[in-house]
């Protein structure tokens, strides 16, 4: 029999043939056969078809991701195994940038605040904000002059970029206007610790100069962690100034703390990386030392 030019045998004979006569049969099939280069791409195209319309189905997919949403980037295209899946991964957004800071107004402290011969008296911490760029600066210090303070050591207003520019303020009488009695800054510099301690003395009644009066009010900083600082006097007594935690009563608290300016107290002043305090010598005694003493 033959088809397409090729003999093919009744396969009934085979039983019948040796190896001797099988032997021109196949050789006289491989002449006939046609010998060339397999039309590959042809012969898979069939079978990927299917493939392929899976591959540009995820391929747009993932473009309208990206167009859409700013934010998403492809990362791999359909996983080798064949399933069709992609691989779509989110960038992280960056940190939202920090508020600008509030260079117009200072935060406003209460420290201390009392009576002396009849006449109400406080004691007040301004902070400024550090600014962060020439403009902010510029914009500060034109602030800083309408609340009539001043910083030290300034030319410019660029000396005022990355420090936040605190005054100590005080008040005296029923029509006192607030007076600055001591100025600084904060930089990048390690904060206080432990017992660290920095304080002046000053006069508690304006123009005071005899040497008790010209030493009675005592400011300071002191560590955020510190829980008591005690204030001695010339006279021998001493003026103590716990913190709220302190106060309270420690690590179980039991009592109640009153955080009005006439009680003493360590107090925590919005912005500042270290604690104030303030205390008051009694009439006819002045400062001679303090310390963090808890």
């Amino acid at each position: 029999m033959s088809i397409d030019g090729l003999t093919v045998h009744d396969p009934g004979d085979a039983a019948e043939r040796t190896p001797s006569d099988i032997a021109p049969l196949l050789a006289d099939a491989a002449d006939r056969v046609e010998v060339g280069t397999a039309p590959y791409a042809a012969v898979l195209r069939g079978g990927r078809r299917r493939k392929a319309r899976r591959w540009a189905a995820a391929t747009a997919t993932a473009l309208a991701l990206v167009a859409s949403a700013g934010t998403l980037a492809v990362t791999g295209l359909p996983a080798g195994d064949g399933s069709g899946d992609t691989s779509v991964a989110t960038n992280p957004a960056p940190p939202p940038a920090p508020p600008a800071p509030d260079v117009r107004t200072p935060s406003r402290t209460l420290l201390l605040s009392g009576t002396d011969h009849g006449e109400p008296w406080r004691v007040l911490v301004d902070l400024w904000e550090a600014p962060r760029t020439e403009r902010q600066a510029a914009t500060q210090l034109a602030a800083m002059r309408s609340f009539n303070q001043q910083p030290a050591n300034v030319a410019g207003a660029a000396d005022l970029i990355g420090r936040s520019t605190y005054f100590v303020l005080r008040e005296y009488g029923e029509a006192a206007t607030a007076h600055v009695v001591s100025e600084g800054a904060f930089t990048e510099e390690p904060a206080s610790s432990g017992e660290d301690v920095e304080a002046a003395a000053m006069p508690l009644v304006p123009g005071a100069k005899d040497a008790e009066g010209a030493e009675r009010l005592v400011v300071g900083r002191v560590a955020l962690d510190a829980r008591k600082v005690t204030c001695t006097w010339k006279d021998g007594t001493t003026t103590e100034v716990p913190s709220f935690f302190e106060a309270a009563g420690g690590a179980t608290p039991t009592k109640s703390v009153d955080l009005g300016g006439d009680n003493p107290l360590i107090r925590v002043v919005d912005g500042s990386p270290e604690a104030w305090f303030a205390c008051v010598a009694p009439e006819g005694t002045a400062f001679k030392s303090v310390a963090v003493t808890k």
